[in-house]
């Protein structure tokens, strides 16, 4: 395979595993420039796995306005513990320094803040960049022009790892059966127990209820499981890129016509907790269709995981 592109050299090894797959080999780098070529059709997803910022920032900012489904994958240079690889959203990538530098530039020239999955590591950077001709023009040595010239160690299996994640991120998301990753900032239980007496107390307050029908383990998988720890809005939040903190977090009904179980909770800030509870679960389909999809994504997985009969809403 020595001298074959890398694009080439995946569809031969696809036609030796897979024959029956059609596979476009395009030789290419993603530039600007080239947006409408290589983007035209409106892929089902888009990967990146650009290692160049300017590059992967294009990439990125395209995909977002076009409005196709991408991954960001992060850094593994550097990284030895496959066990940290995590997906997350671009506003948690404080602990990737690509991710970290890629999500400035989307802020600064694109207003993107959030709302793009980042698969990275949350391992820290063994070594830094490496550069060893000293007194040198980089310039001299880009394979192509604005192309890095300094590179960082790589341990052999962590890319490996990195790929297949992207695969099974996107394989999943494709089939409507997505996972969740594990909080990047995990919450701590005194945080849970802490959701759980706050539902207590707005089943008390806004409904009238003494009983709620879920327990503070119910609240863990709901939060973590269903929610990732986050408004299942997950609005932007200026100058706040990190937000695993639950100081206004509330769990609420989903309909307002079922008891509080594991299957009929939203967890939302606490103002969009009291806008929700106003609102009709028709209104609510209605004027924004997009999100209503996504909880009740999130909540048949709750009846599916905890063996509930099909569909509740009654």
């Amino acid at each position: 395979d020595v001298g074959i592109s890398k694009a080439l050299c995946m569809k031969q090894h696809l036609a030796r595993v897979f024959p029956e797959a059609t596979v476009e080999a395009v030789n290419a780098l993603y530039e600007a420039e080239r947006e409408e070529e290589l983007l035209a059709g409106q892929p089902d997803f888009v990967i990146d796995a650009i290692d160049n910022i300017d590059t992967k920032v294009h990439l990125l900012a395209a995909c977002h306005r076009r409005n196709i489904p991408v991954l960001c994958s992060g850094g593994a240079g550097g990284k030895a513990d496959p066990s940290k690889v995590r997906v997350g959203d671009l506003a948690e990538s404080v602990a990737d320094p690509l991710c970290r530098a890629v999500r400035t530039q989307l802020r600064k020239n694109h207003n993107i803040t959030r709302g793009i999955p980042v698969l990275m590591s949350t391992e820290k950077q063994r070594c830094d960049l490496v550069w060893s001709g000293d007194g040198d023009d980089m310039s001299n040595y880009q394979v192509v022009p604005n192309f890095r010239v300094r590179t960082i160690p790589v341990l052999g299996p962590i890319p490996a790892v990195f790929g297949m994640a992207c695969a099974a991120y996107v394989l999943t998301q494709l089939a409507e059966q997505p996972f969740h990753s594990d909080p990047i900032i995990p919450l701590k239980m005194d945080q849970y127990e802490t959701l759980y007496h706050r539902l207590v107390s707005r089943a008390e307050d806004k409904w009238g209820v003494s009983q709620v029908h879920v327990d503070q383990e119910d609240v863990v998988y709901i939060v973590k499981e269903l929610y990732g720890g986050r408004s299942a809005r997950s609005e932007p939040r200026p100058g706040k890129g990190l937000h695993r903190t639950t100081h206004d977090l509330e769990l609420t009904l989903w309909d307002a016509s079922r008891p509080a179980e594991v299957d009929n909770l939203v967890l939302l800030t606490r103002d969009e907790a009291d806008i929700h509870d106003a609102m009709s679960l028709a209104e609510l389909e209605t004027s924004e269709p997009v999100f209503f999809a996504h909880v009740e994504r999130a909540l048949r997985k709750s009846r599916r995981e905890n063996g509930f009969p099909g569909d509740h809403r009654w």
